[in-house]
């Protein structure tokens, strides 16, 4: 087997604007930590505008349309309202998330099979649009399956539960885990699909994954955050870069 090509890193830059907005005022700056994050390497910035606005806000979101080099994939729930927001940036990319005011991140991914036909009428505005449409789904052969036939340009699945048990020791259910995911991922790719994985992932988890043959891009948010407070934000997107950069060259 062929080394597998570079494995994208999009950056999600939310919680920055969470400390932000724990205290008011305008920084920490969304946009300056995006900014970083591709001077650190990052392929893209990602960015959940949230019904509530409790982190990212619409100016955010102008900055960083306006600001940015590398492409932005914008996170919303699938609302009219979003969807306006959206059609009127025209980000290079959008995903639709799952989305419940009382969570404190996002819970699983969203039911595609079960809301297949109002998602298509959703979808096909934004791809006439020039924006890539990914749905933030599970691994699950009918989510996947439904995510094709709406037409949808990539999906994202969802690695959290996957992070979980790693995070608790739990290494039988973790391997199960990680199989069904990367099952997914072929699926995914062979219906066509772009192949996104995200959410929970740290140095370790990353590198797992990273070395699934059909996954193009990794977005990682939450724990990069939080190890900017120890090493800095550059050095520590550096780092992640450096991990899954060896963990894909090392597949042969």
């Amino acid at each position: 087997m062929k080394p597998l090509g570079r494995l994208r890193l999009g950056i999600n830059i939310d919680h920055v604007a969470t400390i932000r907005n724990a205290r008011g005022g305008a920084l920490p700056d969304p946009l300056r930590a995006a900014l970083l994050a591709e001077a650190a390497g990052a392929d893209g910035i990602t960015a959940h505008l949230r019904e509530d606005r409790r982190h990212i806000r619409d100016a955010d979101v102008e900055a960083l349309m306006a600001g940015l080099s590398v492409p932005l994939n914008f996170e919303f729930a699938a609302t009219a309202e979003m969807q306006a927001i959206a059609l009127h940036h025209k980000p290079h990319a959008v995903c639709l998330v799952p989305e419940k005011r009382e969570e404190r991140t996002t819970e699983g991914g969203l039911d595609v099979a079960g809301d297949a036909k109002r998602l298509a009428e959703f979808v096909a505005p934004l791809r006439d649009a020039g924006c890539r449409v990914s749905m933030f789904i599970g691994h699950e052969p009918c989510q996947i399956e439904a995510s094709a036939k709406i037409g949808a340009d990539v999906v994202e699945l969802h690695t959290g539960h996957y992070c979980d048990l790693r995070s608790a020791g739990e290494d039988a259910a973790a391997a199960v885990e990680l199989e069904a995911l990367r099952k997914g991922a072929s699926l995914a790719h062979s219906l066509g699909l772009e192949v996104h994985l995200g959410h929970g992932l740290d140095y370790e988890t990353a590198a797992d994954v990273a070395t699934f043959p059909e996954v193009m891009e990794l977005n990682i948010g939450h724990y990069l955050i939080g190890e900017a407070l120890f090493r800095g934000l550059g050095p520590a997107i550096e780092e992640m870069r450096r991990r899954i950069d060896i963990a894909r060259a090392a597949i042969a």
